[in-house]
């Protein structure tokens, strides 16, 4: 069974000439997409076991799924089918895993973006509001500390393998990622060397993992502390 709004509901945005309801398009995109986000995290348990912060977030996306239900019931609008779990394909590494889950959850706030800008009802309004808190306050914050966690074991164990770059233990992949945000994080950006990130075959793994990787080490830098709040990690 397929969804008969699936491109919509991938592209993660509102179309207004869509013939559909644009309420009943912004419940089903939310309720499909933290259906994604519950797969993902279900499927790293699966293959990593109970290891924080997912044991943690995937708590916390259930209780996302289940404050969207009641309001799509309340409204008439159809659930849509989570068909997630077995399209999921991960990464090698638990810390790569981290690095989607920053990328995704930067891609959910900026999705309720867009969905708060068509929400009228007062009832959806404050839920869209407290799940798109919940990721900037929680869940980006936790997968960004996952990966700076990572990180900096790393950088630490430089000193006594002799290891040229810390980036080095994530796999050579992610050379030119971490050299690209070591670069971003002293406020250089190079145009150049980021559309060579994001293209070729491995183009969606590249970006998630300079999202990923690349924006925690940015976002963790001086230039940007007054962008997100570290405080309110998820433990």
């Amino acid at each position: 069974m397929t969804n008969f709004d699936q491109a919509l509901l991938v592209a993660q945005r509102v179309d207004p000439n869509f013939n559909e309801a644009i309420r009943d398009q912004v419940l089903r995109i939310a309720l499909y997409d933290e259906y994604h986000a519950y797969q993902v995290y279900r499927k790293v348990i699966d293959t990593f076991g109970m290891q924080l912060p997912f044991s943690n977030i995937i708590e916390s996306e259930q209780r996302h799924i289940d404050a969207l239900i009641p309001l799509l019931q309340k409204y008439g609008v159809a659930l849509p089918v989570d068909d997630w779990y077995e399209k999921i394909e991960l990464p090698e590494t638990l810390v790569e895993c981290c690095e989607v889950g920053v990328a995704a959850e930067i891609e959910n706030i900026k999705m309720y973006d867009d969905l708060l800008s068509y929400a009228e009802d007062a009832d959806v309004i404050d839920v869209l509001y407290r799940l798109q808190a919940a990721s900037y306050n929680n869940h980006l914050p936790a997968f960004r500390a996952c990966v700076a966690q990572s990180y900096q074991q790393t950088k630490s164990s430089e000193s006594t393998d002799g290891s040229e770059h810390p980036h080095e233990a994530f796999g050579a992949k992610h050379h030119d990622i971490y050299k690209f945000a070591e670069n971003l994080a002293k406020g250089n950006f190079d145009s150049s060397g980021f559309s060579k990130l994001i293209t070729g075959d491995q183009k969606e793994l590249i970006l998630g993992g300079l999202l990923g990787a690349g924006l925690t080490m940015a976002l963790s830098s001086d230039i940007f502390k007054d962008i997100l709040n570290d405080e309110d990690k998820e433990k």
